[in-house]
């Protein structure tokens, strides 16, 4: 069957591509009625760079008319059909299964917007679609997309001003930005990469280029969040107690010094409890070490359900001492927490015998409460709860002091 060359999409005499590009895909066309093969037409159609509206519509339309009568009828139509809907209507094609990264494809052409819809979808990725800047901003915000393809010249807001907006609300998600262009003057191309772009292509696209550059840049992104989650997650752990898993003293120092920080700009209250196990040497001394260790992690657990806001910072100071941190919190809220805190452990009831308060396991505690202001410093809270500390001890032990600071 010849093709419909005239059809009015394909404006002009076709070209001796285009001729080739129909001749082999409607000899294939021809032998799949006895091959069975009716089903693979689709893929024909990606090994050729069909930036013409035109040629896709007529090869869609073969498909179709070609099929009308064959075995393979049934399994074809709704698939050249559904192939002429896009481009005759702008019909947006999504991955059947859901899977597969999702690709946000911005261009104000709409041939060209759903050929990349086309190509996108047939190497398994999602597609959402924009036809400007604006609408992208909207989408992006909306879908967060894994990769974002980028017209550079587009009514309304332009892909430069676009995915400088972009890379604002992206903060470290760090979404790759590979911008499509017909502009391929130096200037053009160093804008790209100043307001983000990780990569682009050039008008017309050549489509083999543009699937490496695709399945390159996701898979550094892939890459990339790995590793920042690893990192994080080092950060995490070199702040962290091996033992306890609360926070260790690096921890409680620096954030301790943020509190401080942030809370003498605002001038509201911080609150700080130091305890000590009392009589732990004694312990150790009659259970072991190992014993010493399943004891400090019960304890720490205690100080964790204890201090449970969002905020508070639970960390292990040294040896058999803990620290709370409770930002924004006043005096009689504090003395609180850690009259919970002492109780809480009290009800462990973990054996004592040697303790010369208990027979079982008690916390001595000092609570400083004051407010931050500009020019001091984090030790005065520190030295103050230490010296709380210093007079539970002396008072008796298994008790809470409180200290009240300017």
């Amino acid at each position: 069957m010849t093709p419909p060359l005239s059809h009015p999409l394909n404006r002009g005499k076709p070209s001796i591509f285009e001729r080739d590009a129909i001749a082999v895909t409607e000899e294939k066309i021809a032998r799949s009625p006895e091959t069975g093969e009716a089903i693979a037409a689709r893929p024909i159609l990606n090994r050729y760079d069909l930036n013409r509206l035109g040629l896709l519509t007529i090869t869609m339309r073969s498909l179709a008319d070609c099929h009308t009568n064959s075995k393979n009828a049934g399994e074809l139509e709704p698939l050249t059909r559904r192939g002429v809907d896009i481009v005759e209507n702008g019909l947006t094609l999504q991955s059947e299964d859901g899977e597969g990264a999702l690709i946000l494809i911005v261009d104000d052409d709409r041939a060209i917007r759903n050929m990349l819809v086309t190509v996108m979808h047939n190497q398994g990725y999602r597609v959402a679609t924009a036809v400007n800047g604006l609408e992208a901003l909207q989408v992006y915000k909306e879908r967060k997309p894994d990769m974002v393809l980028l017209d550079a010249i587009m009514p309304m807001m332009d892909g430069f001003d676009c995915c400088l907006e972009l890379q604002r609300l992206q903060g470290s998600d760090r979404t790759p930005v590979l911008m499509i262009t017909g502009l391929e003057d130096n200037d053009s191309v160093d804008r790209a990469f100043e307001v983000g772009a990780v990569d682009y292509v050039t008008k017309p696209i050549h489509w083999a280029v543009l699937r490496q550059r695709v399945r390159r840049l996701l898979e550094q992104a892939r890459l990339y969040r790995e590793l920042e989650a690893a990192n994080q997650e080092l950060r995490r752990l070199a702040f962290l107690d091996g033992l306890t898993r609360v926070g260790n003293r690096r921890g409680f120092d620096q954030t301790l010094a943020r509190h401080w920080h942030e809370l003498a700009q605002s001038g509201a209250y911080l609150s700080l409890i130091l305890c000590d196990v009392d009589c732990f040497k004694r312990y150790n001394d009659t259970y072991g070490h190992q014993a010493g260790d399943r004891c400090l992690q019960e304890i720490a657990r205690t100080l964790r359900q204890a201090a449970s806001y969002p905020t508070d910072f639970v960390a292990r100071y040294g040896g058999e001492e803990f620290a709370v941190i409770l930002p924004r919190t006043e005096a009689a809220a504090a003395l609180y927490v850690a009259q919970k805190i002492r109780m809480g452990v009290r009800h462990l009831a973990i054996a004592h015998e040697s303790s010369t308060v208990s027979p079982f396991v008690t916390l001595s505690l000092g609570v400083a409460t004051m407010v931050p202001y500009p020019g001091t410093s984090e030790t005065q809270a520190i030295a103050a709860a230490d010296k709380a500390l210093y007079q539970a001890k002396q008072a008796g032990r298994d008790r809470a002091i409180l200290k009240i600071l300017n």
